[in-house]
């Protein structure tokens, strides 16, 4: 039998002649238009065509019947085989299918690939207040509200100088640093200090920032500050100064590179610096500087202020709404501002502006993002939602049309400015904050480097050169499941789309596009019958579909509001939702009878800490949920009533790893340590292996530790670490058997354990080892988002999603079959398909001689435990049945 390959090859062999002569074939002897059979249309191909075998063009016929048939009634592929015919229509609509999409698979990703993130030691002991790169000496240059100056390295980010500006006008332990801003063009730093005052330090080679000026006499105290130099004319500068007072200052510079500021007096300080007032700077007794200001903020404080050099304008924010954004334009020939205002619901923290583009973007206290146009105050261009706290941070990448937005929720996005998309989103990686953290983000796009600050904490992203490769999607992909039903596999993304994959071959059959809108879908489950796709949405809503696209329900979870959910779990009566609070969120069977669905009381109440993160469910009524902190409780189901809590262990086994492995030198970070991201009971342990003190449950999350715990007697029985755990929070899941335990880190990697016996006794001294490695392979070249296992076939399969956005197939325990939507599309019964990655391993090692097996190029047959037929879909909270 063929492969699509072949079909491939087929097409590419045959010319516009050939065509021809294809579209004659569905034209009867009177030249009307017919149809064809799978026996006619061989017969006559072969015939009259040629180029191809029997086989090749009887490939060809069933992959546009089955493309045809799935994009509509998704019936049976081997009815429609049978059955199907076959027009010119629609060859020509499969042919150009197969077009646009090895046109679309074949484009390189935009979106960046961040290696784990790195904390940086540092220098200050309070907040960092600004970052800086030195162009001349390829350094980056720290200042902290201390005002102590940290110098690092470019290449390696070590930390190279440190030293400690001088005020004398403050006692040192008064002194506090609002802002600071590089003056390339003469070789300044300019910072700004709660005593009111603007001091300008020398950064020459020999760093001793000794103070040249002393800006003192402002009225109120400045916080934010800007300074641009005109490239061509090196003199020509301006300063921008946003104060606590609701004013935006802006000093012309009009000689900087002679002299910023003219010595009226011999006015200096005990630095030795010249002494500067404000008032003979508005009054014009500097003919090398003047000022212009606006007071459009009052009484609010200016948080950001920018000089759009293309607009000649100053841009600035603050947190009160009437002045969220406020646009100020030089008049020609004239030293007043004419000022226009832009209006939000709760005001702004950051904005950024997008040179190529002419936009702003701002940072919502609603969590929103927002883009304008500098020229239309009315509304803005577009509002970017998917963030469930306020921004902290927004950043144009200018080399792209891309922007960077961190929320005080510690989640990062990555949005595609044309298409108003999240293309990536960070979230779990950073260190958990308070609402009053200081949060700073630097991006130096020239090194591929993202710097951000949490009060005193530096955190280090680097991007990985990411080679040209195919996508299953377009975006990063969050969630994989298996749809026994229709033996398909389906996955969703950040842009919100969802996408039906044949398990058979890996070939495209439906897509559903905005399903969410603008909003990331977050995660996915099937309802019991197989016929009922949920997914949830970022905006705070879980919809219910058939597999038309039809949406059926709208379940209001986040109320109105857009929340994180983590995890849907589907039982016999209700459906949970969490992953934002402490508590669940549940959705009764009986709501179902209208279009928008509103949640239920939880009976239990509030029993977690720590936000709930996922759940698990094993008939008859056993219910656990696992949280932020660590914390897993079991419930009654049938009661809602909290039965035990369960903690992790105070201390690590470390007889299996380095020391420290498991400790995290940062409190933040510590914090997330123990987070609970997966749960799951072990299929086929019974209730007399939890009465004799055997593990029943298996837990996984932050530091790349499982643990194995007892859910009747509650308590822990063992741990071991399946990844490093510098990788941070990882994912898992379960063969249906109970043998196979999957687990992903951030780096792509999955490893497989057989796990069926492991644990079984309370004192059984495999618990102090790990269980037995069955193999380790790399699928994917990022973050594994999801994990699931499927029976397809009376063969055991892993689907793993990942932030590549790819979609892998593999056998357990760990030979990879490819990825969904690569050209060459696979038959499961056909041993010897070699997956693209790993292609290039393969043919290296063939030219040295090397005739060992390469792993995952040739197919191992399944397990025999993997054989068995699927658990009660109770095992998985899967009996719901949603009715149209």
């Amino acid at each position: 039998m063929g492969t699509r390959m072949e079909v491939a090859q087929l097409e590419s062999r045959m010319n516009s002649d050939d065509y021809r002569k294809l579209q004659s074939l569905f034209l009867d002897p009177s030249g009307v238009s017919r149809s064809l059979s799978r026996t006619e249309f061989i017969h006559l191909a072969c015939s009259s065509v040629g180029r191809g075998s029997e086989e090749d063009y009887g490939l060809l016929f069933d992959s546009v019947v089955v493309t045809q048939e799935h994009r509509g009634l998704l019936l049976d592929s081997d009815a429609v085989k049978a059955e199907g015919r076959v027009d010119w229509g629609g060859l020509c609509s499969f042919l150009l299918l197969e077009l646009s999409e090895k046109v679309k698979n074949t484009r390189i990703s935009s979106v960046p690939r961040w290696k784990p993130p790195r904390t940086l030691t540092c220098p200050h002991r309070d907040p960092v207040q600004k970052v800086f790169y030195l162009q001349r000496s390829g350094q980056l240059l720290t200042v902290s509200r201390g005002g102590t100056v940290g110098l690092r390295s470019a290449e390696n980010m070590s930390l190279v100088h440190t030293h400690r500006l001088q005020n004398n006008t403050v006692r040192p332990k008064d002194l506090w640093v609002t802002d600071a801003v590089l003056l390339p063009n003469v070789h300044k730093i300019a910072v700004s200090f709660t005593s009111k005052e603007v001091c300008f330090y020398e950064i020459l080679s020999d760093l001793d920032f000794s103070c040249k000026y002393k800006l003192q006499g402002l009225k109120f105290t400045p916080w934010c500050l800007d300074y641009w130099a005109d490239p061509s004319h090196p003199d020509q500068a301006v300063l921008t100064i946003g104060d606590t007072g609701g004013q935006v200052s802006a000093l012309y510079f009009t000689s900087a590179q002679i002299s910023l500021f003219e010595r009226l007096s011999l006015r200096t300080d005990s630095d030795a610096a010249d002494v500067i007032l404000w008032d003979e700077l508005v009054r014009g007794k500097h003919c090398s500087c003047y000022t212009v200001t606006h007071q459009a903020h009052q009484p609010a404080w200016v948080r950001k202020v920018r000089y759009l050099d293309s607009l000649e304008a100053f841009v600035s924010c603050s947190t009160r709404p009437q002045s969220s954004l406020v646009v100020s334009w030089r008049e020609k020939e004239s030293r007043s501002l004419r000022v226009t205002s832009f209006i939000t619901k709760r005001g702004v923290w950051d904005l950024d502006h997008h040179g190529g583009l002419n936009l702003i973007a701002t940072a919502g206290v609603d969590h929103q993002v927002l883009l304008w146009n500098p020229y239309v105050t009315s509304e803005p261009v577009c509002a970017l939602t998917g963030h469930t706290g306020p921004i902290a941070c927004v950043r144009f990448m200018q080399t792209k049309q891309q922007l960077l937005s961190y929320s005080k929720d510690e989640v990062l996005c990555v949005w595609e400015v044309s298409s108003q998309l999240c293309v990536h989103r960070l979230a779990g990686i950073f260190p958990k904050t308070h609402e009053d953290t200081h949060t700073l983000l630097f991006l130096l796009e020239e090194r591929q480097l993202l710097l951000l600050s949490f009060n005193s904490l530096l955190v280090l992203l680097e991007t990985m050169k990411v080679e040209e490769r195919t996508s299953s999607h377009q975006h990063v992909v969050t969630c994989v499941l298996y749809n026994s039903l229709f033996r398909q596999v389906v996955s969703s993304d950040s842009a919100s789309s969802v996408i039906c994959w044949l398990a058979d071959t890996g070939q495209k059959v439906k897509q559903i596009h905005g399903c969410h809108g603008n909003a990331e879908i977050s995660t996915m489950a099937l309802d019991g019958t197989q016929t009922r796709l949920f997914t949830a949405g970022t905006d705070g809503e879980v919809k219910v579909w058939d597999f038309n696209g039809r949406c059926l329900h709208r379940m209001n979870a986040g109320l109105g509001r857009p929340v994180g959910i983590s995890h849907l779990l589907l039982l016999k009566r209700s459906v949970l939702v969490m992953g934002w609070e402490r508590m669940l969120t549940v959705f009764r069977l009986h709501s179902f009878s209208k279009s928008l669905v509103e949640p239920s009381e939880w009976k239990g109440g509030v029993q977690h800490r720590g936000d709930v993160l996922c759940a698990a469910f094993q008939p008859p009524q056993s219910l656990v949920t696992g949280s932020y902190d660590g914390e897993i409780i079991v419930w009654n189901d049938s009661t809602e009533k909290a039965l035990r809590k369960m903690r992790p262990h105070a201390e690590h086994e470390e007889s299996h790893q380095q020391p420290g492995h498991l400790s995290v030198t940062h409190r933040g970070f510590a914090d997330s340590g123990n987070s609970v991201t997966r749960l799951f009971f072990l299929p086929g342990r019974t209730p007399m292996d939890a009465a004799s003190g055997g593990a029943d449950l298996v837990s996984c999350g932050g530091s790349g530790v499982v643990r194995l715990w007892n859910t009747l007697h509650g308590h822990q029985v063992g741990q071991f670490l399946a990844h490093n755990p510098k990788l941070g929070s990882i994912v898992m899941t379960v063969s249906p058997c109970g043998r196979h335990l999957a687990t992903a880190d951030r780096e792509g990697a999955i490893r497989t354990w057989d796990v069926q016996h492991y644990c079984l006794q309370p004192d059984d001294a495999a618990a102090k080892e790990p269980p037995q490695l069955l193999r380790s392979f790399r699928p994917h070249r990022d973050r594994v988002t999801h994990l699931e296992t499927c029976i397809h076939d009376n063969q055991c399969l892993l689907l793993s999603a990942s932030s590549d956005c790819s979609v892998a197939l593999s056998y357990l325990p760990g030979d990879t079959v490819g990825l969904f939507g690569q050209e060459e599309q696979w038959r499961l019964e056909r041993p010897g398909c070699v997956h693209p990655q790993q292609e290039t391993t393969q043919d290296n090692r063939h030219r040295k001689g090397q005739r060992d097996t390469q792993q995952g190029v040739r197919r191992s047959p399944p397990a025999p435990g993997e054989t068995h037929e699927n658990t009660d879909p109770d095992t998985k909270g899967g009996e719901v049945g949603i009715e149209d």
